[in-house]
């Protein structure tokens, strides 16, 4: 080395580049300085928009100021929150994840990933947030969520198992045993349900259509007289009364045995859906089973205006016809409708056995 500084072509060639490093270095180091000062500006300028309630203002100044500095917790922070207020959740969850990345494993970070996951059907995210959020606040509350993974999955067991661990978090949620009682219905375990339907709707007074998907699996159970109380609550609390509803109300009347109710709301069906073969059906049924005959006549004789091959509804008015007395027209109607679809045969047959 002595060598070489003895020779004065090395001696200078040495000084300018121990010259460069040192500007190479003050450029980096000035370089950084004003990056972080346009971060700190633009983050200030957003937290002032913020709290003068100017929402998007304030989401254009982090976005601004995290192009400057990527790595600034407080930033994404301030940006995370800022896309939740103006709902783009795809982005806050992203800035989240980029908080947990640079090393946020808090409890409130990780409940912000659990609900965006959750409401974005990540179900996967959901149990991986959901298991570190526990580890972060063990009174976190997140079997609820995991219940409704293992519901949407139909893993029924380990719904209702969690779902149950859920209650005893938050015994007022209502929601907790109505996903309970959805459980069992779906696996047509409809009397185990029930406890947790009546459970749901005791907590919340608000859902109507839990009342009525009560009603529903009452009549699933053949529980006629609760099928109907229950479906008639679900209207008088509020639930639209579209034509699945009525329909459902309709039934529910006739089978109960109120003829005069449940035909009334089955014609104030076909007021607009004319053509509706089912409705047709059991409003003849109805009437056939209450001994009205022509009536019933008339009803399968509309179902042959829209479908005159209907084999079963032309079967249907012969036995009418021979129920009020004119035995041979309605045989030969019978005989014609069976000729159209000889599986109605068996029908003639049962009518023709003892004791039917």
């Amino acid at each position: 080395m002595q060598i070489l500084l003895k020779n004065p072509y090395m001696k200078n060639l040495l000084k300018r580049s121990v010259m460069a490093a040192l500007c190479l270095s003050a450029a980096s180091t000035l370089t950084y300085s004003q990056t972080s000062d346009s971060a700190d500006h633009f983050m200030q300028k957003g937290l002032l928009e913020k709290q003068n309630g100017r929402r998007m203002e304030s989401l254009n100044q982090f976005e601004k100021a995290v192009k400057y500095d990527g790595s600034n917790k407080m930033i994404l922070s301030e940006l995370a929150s800022a896309y939740m207020d103006v709902r783009k959740y795809s982005n806050a969850r992203e800035t989240y994840q980029k908080l947990e990345k640079l090393g946020d494993a808090s409890a409130e970070n990780y409940r912000q990933l659990l609900t965006l996951s959750y409401n974005m059907k990540q179900q996967d995210d959901v149990l991986v947030y959901a298991d570190k959020l526990k580890k972060a606040d063990p009174s976190a509350k997140v079997n609820v969520y995991v219940g409704k993974v293992h519901y949407d999955r139909e893993n029924y067991g380990e719904a209702i198992q969690t779902l149950n661990a859920a209650a005893k978090e938050d015994p007022t949620n209502g929601e907790i045993p109505y996903m309970v009682a959805r459980s069992y219905a779906d696996m047509l375990n409809y009397k185990q349900s029930i406890p947790y339907f009546q459970k749901a709707v005791q907590l919340d007074t608000t859902k109507p259509y839990w009342i009525y998907e009560m009603g529903l699996v009452f009549y699933a159970m053949n529980d006629t007289k609760n099928a109907l109380k229950y479906i008639l609550q679900a209207g008088n609390k509020g639930l639209k009364k579209d034509n699945d509803y009525l329909e459902n109300l309709g039934i529910a009347y006739l089978d109960a045995g109120d003829l005069d109710n449940g035909v009334a709301i089955m014609n104030d069906i076909l007021k607009r859906k004319p053509s509706d073969i089912n409705i047709l059906n059991m409003v003849a049924e109805a009437y056939y089973y209450k001994g009205k005959y022509q009536l019933a006549i008339d009803s399968w004789d509309q179902i042959l205006v829209y479908d005159k091959q209907n084999a079963s509804a032309l079967y249907m008015i012969g036995m009418s016809y021979q129920k009020k007395g004119e035995k041979e027209k309605g045989e030969l109607l019978c005989d014609k409708a069976i000729a159209m679809d000889p599986s109605l045969a068996a029908l003639k047959q049962k009518k023709q056995m003892p004791g039917l």
